[in-house]
């Protein structure tokens, strides 16, 4: 990779200031971190719109198929923020650039430097194999 992933303080700014974040993955099994994932950031006040193939309503809040579709609906979200395996993580990346996302969110074990390189390159923060559940109490409380 030629760019630099978020840094400590980018992150910190991106966890207290965005307020829409787009959780790819996201279903309504409790089971599942994404679920636990979203349950804390709707505790820290943000709207959290879950894309999954189903279009499950989680925690409330009704789902999309797509990150195109839940962005015509809500507008660009400040962070997608993406619970699929690497080898597919990409698409979720392109999808993220095409409706113009501030941010996307690799979490822990996704690891995809192609598609990071691509979101850098787009002019978006990109953060990769970390949690928000994690990062936030270590660098906001």
């Amino acid at each position: 990779m030629t760019g630099s992933l978020a840094t400590d303080e980018q992150i910190r700014d991106l966890l207290t200031n965005s307020r829409l974040w787009f959780v790819v993955g996201l279903g309504d099994n409790p089971g599942r971190p994404a679920y636990g994932v979203a349950r804390f950031l709707l505790d820290l006040g943000k709207t959290v719109v879950p894309i999954h193939p189903r279009a499950e309503t989680v925690h409330g809040n009704k789902g999309f198929a797509s990150i195109a579709v839940a962005s015509r609906v809500h507008g660009p979200p400040d962070v997608v923020d993406v619970f699929i395996r690497s080898d597919r993580a990409g698409q979720f990346a392109d999808d993220a650039i095409d409706v113009g996302t501030a941010a996307v969110w690799f979490q822990l074990n996704v690891v995809d430097a192609n598609a990071a390189q691509r979101v850098m390159d787009a002019g978006m923060l990109m953060v990769m194999d970390r949690c928000p559940a994690i990062d936030y109490p270590r660098l906001v409380t």
